[in-house]
């Protein structure tokens, strides 16, 4: 039995990158390399240099809260690793990078690494603490806020050079 394949579909398959078991393994190594350099970051460099301190899992709890009137114990943790470990690498490997490869593929994948980073600061600050958890947009714009920036930029380029150094497609 034959099957055809319309323009369209095969178009679908070339803009979305296949993952296979080495893909994913190779997303979560990076969203866990990542996820360490974000709370070494904010938890622990930051207030050292007499900045704020993250607190991804209390923002993590307050969501879960927010959702279902209350947080389990561990929950805000389970929460932040996952996001850290599958959900944000995944938004790299499945949206961020196809976008980025369609529009610039010969640009440096530093630039929208940098990029992604922020968008993923606008949706954890202004989309989830604010829409989700009814914090202030952006935390108020306080010291957090631009701490919670340079972490998801971090993170992001973290994610980003682990993926793109070990070539995966």
């Amino acid at each position: 039995m034959t099957i055809i394949s319309t323009e369209a579909d095969m178009s679908a398959s070339r803009i979305l990158p296949e993952i296979n078991v080495s893909t994913l393994m190779t997303l979560m190594f990076a969203g866990a390399l990542a996820t360490v350099a974000f709370d070494l970051f904010g938890q622990a460099l930051s207030p050292a240099l007499g900045f704020a301190k993250l607190a991804p899992v209390g923002l993590a709890k307050g969501t879960l809260s927010a959702i279902f009137g209350a947080a389990p114990k561990g929950m805000g943790e389970l929460l932040h690793y996952a996001t850290g470990m599958l959900a944000y690498p995944l938004g790299w490997f499945l949206i961020a990078r196809p976008v980025w490869q369609a529009i610039m593929p010969r640009l440096h994948w530093l630039v929208p690494a940098v990029v992604y980073g922020v968008a993923l600061w606008v949706f954890a600050l202004y989309g989830v603490a604010h829409f989700v958890a009814g914090m202030k947009p952006f935390l108020g714009f306080t010291g957090i806020t631009w701490v919670a920036l340079v972490g998801h930029v971090l993170f992001a380029v973290v994610a980003a050079w682990v993926t793109e150094t070990r070539k995966v497609r």
